[in-house]
């Protein structure tokens, strides 16, 4: 008996000092990991809208309902995270796709005031090396860029709107992407049109 209570204690002093240490390491790194997400996506906004100057971008609020019904009506599984406006130059907007292979893929999409897709800069994505992670190549991205369409496809699916070549190996990942652009350009039209 006399055991068991002193392996109790020593467990339970192990366990304070372990959960004191991860609370002060989470005190330590909050504040540099917050400010390498917002460097991160402060990058992303002047990559998708190269010209605008980075003080021009303004945050807008989203419209949750607008938001769930672009969502629901495109029947993927993600989110319209954040929306800025992008001086006069159109707008940013950040939506997440979760059902990529490897997780969720958040992307930043710029969208000209007139419906053309400026730029796509991927902000998190976890997919597979060598297959998935070629959606970070601009090859891949690039597609998206300089078109102005109701929505894309991935040309494996077929269907109506413009087409994008799947990654080889890589559909899921490139369906995931291609959602959440469509995601973002779905929201650009039905709030700012």
């Amino acid at each position: 008996m006399n055991k068991i209570i002193k392996n109790t204690i020593i467990l339970t002093v192990i366990t304070l000092v372990a959960g004191i240490g991860l609370g002060f390491v989470y005190e330590i790194t909050k504040e540099p990991i917050a400010q390498a997400q917002e460097t991160a996506k402060k990058e992303a906004w002047q990559a998708v809208f190269p010209e605008t100057e980075l003080n021009s971008f303004e945050a807008v609020d989203v419209d949750e309902k607008a938001a769930a019904q672009v969502i629901g009506d495109l029947g993927i599984k993600g989110s319209v995270d954040e929306v800025c406006k992008a001086g006069e130059d159109g707008y940013v907007i950040t939506t997440t796709d979760k059902e990529g292979y490897g997780g969720d893929i958040q992307i930043t999409v710029g969208i000209t005031a007139d419906g053309t897709v400026n730029g796509v800069s991927i902000l998190s994505i976890s997919e597979t090396a060598g297959l998935g992670m070629r959606a970070t190549e601009p090859a891949f991205y690039e597609q998206y860029q300089g078109k102005q369409a109701e929505k894309f496809v991935v040309s494996k699916d077929g269907g109506d709107g413009e087409l994008i070549d799947a990654l080889s190996g890589a559909t899921i990942t490139s369906r995931a992407v291609t959602g959440a652009v469509n995601a973002a350009l779905a929201y650009f039209q039905s709030v700012f049109m």
